[in-house]
């Protein structure tokens, strides 16, 4: 049984339990799931969300209160920024409704989606920007009680949206503090293994030229330098392998390829004399398989210009076939390549790997390069 009306002790107490519960988390998924139990626990409510918009007209993150992951699930996709969604992610303040289905925005929801009457929304701002929107519907109220939402449920809804948008701030500057710094432990690894990679090479194609140069004059000899070699070269493959799993990009399966990919290029931005930028358009998630080879192009493509080009700027651009799918492309402003000079590199530049994972999913790599006319690379996915 929900207990009834809150004393005003009891909602002092309640709201400092609240933003204490919200000033402890550091992940912004754990500060959204706080304060929408917060918000629904506050204002004595049946259901509660909040919605985190994307740049497609979508919720990039979207945290209930009140439903069961059963139904959530037969509920369906995220909801899109339509009807009171939208308004309270393009409104300075709170919207208060005696029954959401009576209002000429309302869509309807999907048959799975619970009944719901009387409603209080309102956007969580910093500054200008709005991270979010806070939805209540269904008030509880004690026998013979008026039914809705109060002024007082508003201004409480206020106080917490405030509390919420700072906590927000700071989990999101936590996640880019942390995100810089696995970027930059990935960085360091990776030059280890390049070092012990490249000198585990050297080592095996030194013993290679002394077994060839023994091989007619001491056999026996010869022999046990081509087991060496046998050796150096499990050696590297062995590196290589940790290579692979130390470097995967764990990050795709949470945050996705676009989140991803600006991150990275932030990092590298940071890191580097030259300007590195990041845009995208339209292009959301595609097939695990393709998001990886979209990654791994972009990061060799990369490093390849911070590395040779000599650039001032390179460009990251991904945007959305019409056909469906995706383009990257990499540009830099360096010296660039003679067609030529570019085929007999291929293999130095890392082409010939970045066509392999073009291939595997069914793409297409291309580059357009000229001498001081700095280099683009290319890359075309389907689907998506």
């Amino acid at each position: 049984m929900h207990p009834g009306p809150r004393g005003p002790g009891s909602g002092l107490a309640a709201v400092s339990t609240a933003l204490l519960a919200m000033s402890r988390r550091l992940e912004v998924r754990d500060v959204l799931r706080t304060i929408v139990a917060s918000a629904r626990e506050l204002l004595d409510a049946e259901y509660a969300a909040l919605g985190v918009p994307d740049d497609h007209g979508g919720f990039a993150q979207f945290v209930v209160d009140g439903i069961s992951e059963e139904r959530w699930r037969a509920i369906g996709p995220l909801p899109r920024q339509h009807g009171i969604l939208a308004a309270m992610l393009h409104q300075a303040g709170p919207e208060r409704l005696a029954d959401v289905r009576q209002d000429p925005r309302f869509e309807g929801w999907p048959a799975a989606h619970p009944d719901m009457s009387d409603f209080l929304g309102l956007p969580i701002r910093d500054g200008e920007e709005t991270l979010g929107a806070l939805f209540l519907a269904n008030k509880r109220t004690a026998p013979g009680g008026e039914r809705g939402f109060t002024d007082e449920d508003e201004d409480l809804l206020a106080l917490l949206a405030q509390h919420a948008a700072i906590a927000l701030t700071n989990a999101r500057l936590y996640e880019r503090s942390r995100e810089l710094t696995i970027a930059e432990e990935r960085s360091r690894l990776a030059h280890e293994l390049h070092d012990a990679v490249s000198q585990k090479l050297f080592s095996l194609r030194l013993t290679a030229q002394a077994a060839a140069a023994l091989v007619d004059r001491d056999p026996a000899r010869a022999k046990d330098e081509l087991q060496q070699v046998a050796v150096l070269a499990a050696e590297a493959a062995d590196e290589l392998r940790a290579a692979v799993t130390e470097l995967r990009p764990a990050a795709l399966d949470e945050d996705g390829l676009v989140a991803t990919l600006r991150n990275q290029v932030r990092v590298l931005d940071r890191a580097h004399a030259a300007r590195v930028t990041f845009t995208c358009d339209g292009v959301r998630a595609l097939p695990a398989a393709q998001e990886e080879a979209v990654l791994r192009v972009a990061q060799e493509a990369l490093h390849n210009a911070l590395r040779h080009s000599g650039g001032d700027r390179i460009e990251v651009a991904l945007t959305r076939r019409e056909e469906g799918g995706a383009v990257l492309r990499v540009s830099d402003d360096g010296t660039g390549f003679s067609p030529p000079t570019v085929r007999r590199a291929g293999r130095h530049l890392g082409l010939v790997s970045m066509r392999d994972r073009a291939a595997g999913v069914g793409g297409s790599l291309t580059v357009h390069s000229e001498p001081d006319a700095g280099t683009t690379i290319e890359l075309e996915v389907p689907g998506g």
